[in-house]
């Protein structure tokens, strides 16, 4: 199951690379969508301080849901999710090397970006680990949850509006906490609470998501 896993991992990453065009969009839209905020507002520091945590939150939410058609859409289309089922590995291994790759080239790079973009947005310095390490447990939430979504919508053509609505819903809780832990990060108050509660969501995600998303795909695929 390792090797299997190994594999798949390294052939999703391989594959996504040849396509730098296709990785970038999600960085970029992220870099854009915080940079471009303060025109619309007042770019005070003050006030970019105090809207800095839901932003740079918001911002990564969509950056992650704009990548999460490539996850199985493609594979769906040449046959290779047939063939992913028919492995005499269990599919929900195969499911997590494939949520992990999405994270290490979508999710990764938004958490390594977000410390200078916090800098531009006013953030304290004091407070970018908080930042950092809401964005490091919350965004492989977003991935796993994500896939769910991708599952059922995987043979729907045009199916962006409705995986929108099967996972927004079930981003909410990892947004408000993951921006309040920045926020309280910035009063200066402890941010354990909040950390606490993206590690338990994160390791239930773990345990269920790719079981769920394994079952989805054997419906979806059946039809």
């Amino acid at each position: 199951m390792l090797t299997a896993f190994y594999h798949l991992l390294l052939r999703d990453l391989r594959l996504a690379l040849r396509s730098p065009h296709e990785l970038a969009n999600p960085l970029i839209f992220f870099v854009l969508v915080v940079s471009l905020f303060p025109l619309a507002v007042s770019p005070t520091p003050d006030a970019l301080r105090q809207m800095a945590p839901g932003v740079i939150w918001v911002s990564a939410l969509l950056s992650v849901l704009l990548s999460l058609d490539r996850l199985f859409k493609q594979d769906y289309e040449d046959g290779s999710l047939d063939q992913l089922m028919l492995s005499p590995n269990p599919l929900m291994i195969l499911v997590l090397a494939k949520v992990f790759a999405h994270w290490l080239l979508t999710g990764l790079p938004l958490v390594l970006i977000a410390p200078l973009l916090g800098l531009f947005m006013s953030v304290p310095n004091h407070a970018l680990p908080a930042l950092i390490f809401s964005l490091l447990l919350g965004t492989p939430v977003l991935s796993l949850i994500g896939a769910i979504g991708v599952s059922l919508t995987v043979a729907v053509n045009r199916g962006g509006v409705l995986l929108s609505l099967i996972v927004l819903p079930l981003y909410i809780p990892i947004l408000i906490f993951g921006a309040n832990a920045v926020d309280v990060a910035m009063d200066g108050m402890r941010v354990s609470g909040q950390l606490l509660f993206l590690g338990a969501v994160l390791a239930l995600a773990l345990s269920l998501a790719p079981l769920a998303t394994a079952v989805a795909l054997r419906i979806t695929a059946a039809r």
